[in-house]
Order: structure tokens, then C-alpha cells, then sequence
């Protein structure tokens, strides 16, 4: 048997009921046979129906974390989901780059809970766009896309992404296709997604799953393409794994 594994890394929320937030994204780097290592960027108090508070872990403490981490470990992609402020992940990106050459970083930028708590509610349009270029992707949804640029329509919104990074479209809100998935590359190229079936049952944190497992193909080595395709694939599984908020991983 190969001992060796690929290593990945997350950076997001602890989530008390365990389905979204770094125990997601653990649970999926485990099932891909990659190494996941994870720093705490906030404790939620939440279920699988309520999101009650969310208190910030420090600057300073995230880069401690990374730190120790990264002094070991030869770890070159990172996920990320809630940080506290755009200009607060500007530095955390920084501080990355300072150790890693060339990191992927794949954010899935959760602006509001799915029970409507916000997390970013001030943007500035600079540092995002500085955050964008940092990032190898975004894994935004319909609804997400829409909140980052809301004077725009979301084609108007895909272009001006698209300068600094490339984009997974999640499809899972898109009324005229549900859950057809879009990946829009910086050099123009374009890639549907279409789903693997008609019925899917709704899950608590099926975008940290479907983010962290495009994550842990990179860290693979798998092409962009067939990352996202196998994250996909995986998430059709996780979403229809029971009928109730919580999914399984244990396929």
C-alpha cells in the first residue's frame, strides 16, 4: 500500500454539527486519499437549520496556525472559506505566498449562511480584487455571484471575475438549468458541467464538499477540467446520500 499521500489544506469555519466548515472539508480530503491539514478561522454556533453567531479567530492567530504548519509541511493547495474580511484573507494570502511558491488556492467565497447570516457586509472592490488575483479559483453560486457585484447581471459579473481568476459556476440555484455547473478559465475556454441526475436531496454544506473536493484532485495533480468534474461527481453522491440536511461520506 503507498503511504504517501498528496497534502491539502483548509482554512474556514468550525461548524458544531459537522457538515459544513473544516470538518466538511476533512471528511472530503479523507475520501479522496489526500492528507488534510486545517486552520480555524472562526467558531460558529450552529445546526443544520440555524446559524445562531459567529465569532472571529484573530489575524494573527490564522497565521500562527499556518505557520507552524507550513515550516513542516511541503503543502501547495489551500481552500478557503470564511475569513472575516476581505482585507484580513489579502494578508493571509500574502503570508502564504511568502512561504509557498506558487500556491493554488481555491476560495469559495460564502458571503451568507444559508439561514441569511451575513458574514461580509461592507466590500471594497480593490482589495477583493487583489484577493481575486491571489486565487487559482472561485467556486461561487448563483446567488453568491449575484451579492458580489450587485449592479451587475451575472454575465457582466462572470466577466469582471474573470480578469483575475478562473471560476466553478456552481449551478445548484440556477432556475433555467438546476445543477448545470459552469468552469470559465481566465484564457476564455468554457466547460458545462451537466448533472448526473434529475433528483438530488439538499444538504448543509454541500458547497464546502464540492470546493474541497476540487481541492484535494488538485493537490493530485489532476487538471483543472477533471478536478472539477470528480468534485462534482463526488458531491451527486454526498447530496443524495440521505434524505435528511446531513449527508454521508462513508460511499
Amino acid at each position: 500500500m503507498n503511504q504517501n499521500r498528496n497534502y491539502c489544506l483548509s482554512i474556514a469555519g468550525f461548524d458544531p454539527s459537522s457538515g459544513a466548515g473544516l470538518s466538511a472539508d476533512l471528511k472530503t480530503f479523507e475520501m479522496h486519499k489526500v492528507y488534510g491539514f486545517s486552520v480555524c478561522s472562526a467558531i460558529t454556533v450552529q445546526n443544520d437549520i440555524e446559524f445562531q453567531s459567529c465569532d472571529w479567530i484573530s489575524k494573527e492567530k490564522i497565521i500562527a496556525q499556518l505557520e507552524i504548519l507550513l515550516k513542516r509541511f511541503p503543502i501547495s493547495v489551500f481552500k478557503i472559506g470564511i475569513v472575516e474580511s476581505w482585507e484580513i484573507l489579502l494578508e493571509i494570502l500574502d503570508f502564504i505566498e511568502s512561504k509557498v511558491e506558487k500556491p493554488k488556492i481555491i476560495l469559495d467565497p460564502v458571503l451568507k449562511s444559508s439561514s441569511n447570516f451575513v458574514f461580509h457586509s461592507e466590500e471594497n472592490d480593490s482589495v477583493f480584487e487583489k484577493v481575486l488575483q491571489k486565487c487559482y479559483l472561485i467556486t461561487p453560486n448563483y446567488q453568491e455571484i449575484q451579492q458580489i457585484s450587485p449592479d451587475k447581471n451575472v454575465e457582466e459579473t462572470i466577466s469582471y471575475l474573470n480578469q483575475f481568476t478562473n471560476i466553478f459556476l456552481k449551478g445548484g440555484h440556477k432556475e433555467s438549468a438546476l445543477g448545470e455547473d459552469i468552469l470559465y478559465l481566465k484564457n476564455g475556454e468554457e466547460f458545462i458541467f451537466k448533472p448526473k441526475g434529475n433528483h438530488v436531496s439538499e444538504k448543509h454544506g454541500s458547497g464546502c464538499v464540492l470546493a474541497s473536493g476540487i481541492a484535494a484532485n488538485l493537490a493530485k495533480k489532476l487538471p483543472i477540467g477533471k478536478a472539477c468534474q470528480k468534485a462534482k461527481d463526488y458531491t451527486y453522491q454526498f447530496l443524495n446520500s440521505t434524505e435528511n440536511l446531513l449527508g454521508y461520506h462513508n460511499l
